[in-house]
């Protein structure tokens, strides 16, 4: 199995701009349009055999359980560091392969794996999460306003 990067995530002051590499510019063809995209990233700081074997966290949310097993979360601490993020496109630069976008929950340089649509039948109109999420924003375009800093332990698992 090989998975090889795309692109990465380059941020400058408010900037956040989706990267792509030249040989992947191309693949953009027909994506304007979409309001959204889902972006598949590898969680680089976190790609170390002891975070990749450990399976319960401690104490990950402020307001969660004690221990929490690691598909329970979206910590970038798993088997596979592989994050998933739904992004609001602001512009596209098809010349430069460059996306720019309001909000992304990664860091600079995170290497992007890959790029989809996101289509409005991905929404589930009855969703349940545990109590002590159900307070977290419903809606995407809340996130980057959320306070995440009074609900996560902020520390790598």
């Amino acid at each position: 199995m090989k998975i090889q990067s795309i692109g990465k995530i380059i941020k400058d002051n408010k900037t956040i701009v989706l990267k792509l590499e030249d040989k992947y510019k191309s693949g953009l063809k027909n994506i304007e349009g979409y309001s959204h995209l889902q972006i598949l990233l590898w969680a680089h700081l976190t790609d170390h055999p002891r975070h990749r074997n450990r399976l319960i966290a401690d104490k990950l949310f402020k307001n969660g359980p004690d221990k929490i097993g690691i598909f329970a979360t979206r910590s970038p601490a798993r088997p596979n560091p592989i994050m998933i993020s739904t992004v609001r496109v602001n512009r596209i630069d098809f010349e430069k392969g460059e996306i720019q976008i309001p909000f992304i929950d990664a860091v600079e340089d995170s290497p992007i794996l890959d790029i989809k649509p996101y289509y409005p039948m991905e929404r589930v109109r009855n969703c349940n999460t545990p109590d002590w999420c159900r307070h977290w924003p419903q809606w995407q375009e809340d996130t980057g306003k959320f306070n995440w800093a009074d609900e996560i332990n902020f520390k790598i698992v």
